[in-house]
């Protein structure tokens, strides 16, 4: 599974524009918490073999501006680390610091 990095606002509208389900996960290198989760959603996403849904990750700190339209297209509240599960356009579910985890996303799938 490969990491789709967002670097433009168009891509999120696209995410957004969709009817598939796809997972954001919002990252700062900056972060030990932020390092910690993604060190752990790494480590699931290459656990899962049939995964389908489309994982996106965009650097709150290089693509701050991106970072802010994803809050705003799905209706979030701006978190980091925060992973967001998009349905039909809409965020139907999101989390933040120690709650990230593909397994959590995973559950609000079907």
């Amino acid at each position: 599974m490969n990491w789709i990095t967002i670097t433009s606002e168009e891509q999120i509208q696209d995410i957004a524009r969709s009817q598939e389900t796809a997972i954001i996960y919002k990252h700062s290198p900056r972060c030990m918490t932020s390092l910690m989760a993604y060190r752990q959603l790494k480590s699931e996403v290459s656990g899962q073999q049939d995964l389908n849904v489309p994982i996106y990750i965009v650097d709150v700190i290089s693509n701050r501006r991106e970072s802010q339209f994803i809050a705003h297209a799905f209706d979030v509240e701006h978190q980091s680390p925060q992973i967001l599960v998009v349905k039909n356009g809409q965020s139907v579910f999101d989390t933040s610091h120690e709650g990230v985890s593909l397994r959590t996303a995973l559950s609000h799938l079907a």
